[in-house]
């Protein structure tokens, strides 16, 4: 079995969604502390962060807001960080630091800063795309039809190495890029069921336990 393209088979989401650039607010689950920051690909952005990044982040509480500029979303974002220059923190540490997430994370804003982020979305005009939950969902939904035949494909690929690689060679990456997948599909509440085969949701079951 040959080993698969990493560009298409170790990530379904890897394409970007083109065109508007998104200033973000990340509010930590359990913790009041927030990261803010700009992306052109908000899943590829927070996935850099963190793989589980649905996890690590309260998804009913962050939110996005969509600028057609780049100047833009520079703009916001500095009207946001330079807001609470006195509540700047260290990011966690389970975020990755090679990704550069280690910069904007401010605590004790979680109060002020959803409000304050509309008011100025609404002054220029910006779309507000709140919950973050709702929008990663419909971003998930994009590729739904792709994630059927991808998920056979990793699993495939996980069963081989099973059978015919000694456990030193195993490549965890595509149980871990799977499971990772799946797991924030069930975050965002889709139906696994109806999204990929039997054998995989099946795998996903005994991953779990």
């Amino acid at each position: 079995m040959n080993e698969p393209d990493e560009q298409g088979d170790l990530d379904v989401l890897r394409a970007a969604r083109g065109g508007h650039t998104f200033v973000y607010v990340l509010p930590c689950q359990g913790e009041d502390l927030t990261k803010i920051g700009f992306t052109h690909d908000p899943v590829q952005r927070f996935r850099s962060f963190h793989p589980r990044f649905f996890a690590l982040f309260d998804l009913q509480q962050g939110m996005l807001i969509e600028t057609s500029r780049l100047r833009d979303a520079r703009r916001l974002e500095r009207l946001l960080i330079e807001r609470w220059p006195e509540c700047r923190a260290s990011a966690p540490l389970l975020v990755s630091e090679a990704a550069g997430g280690h910069t904007e994370w401010f605590r004790g804003i979680a109060g002020e800063v959803d409000a304050f982020a509309r008011r100025v979305a609404e002054r220029y005009g910006y779309t507000v795309h709140a919950p973050l939950h709702d929008w990663l969902r419909s971003r998930f939904a994009e590729c739904a039809d792709q994630l059927y035949e991808w998920s056979s494909r990793m699993l495939e690929m996980i069963e081989w190495q099973a059978l015919n690689a000694l456990p030193e060679a195993l490549d965890t990456r595509y149980a871990k890029t799977l499971g990772d997948t799946l797991d924030a599909c069930s975050a965002l509440d889709m139906d696994l069921a109806r999204l990929v085969p039997p054998e995989v949701l099946a795998w996903h079951a005994r991953d779990a336990c």
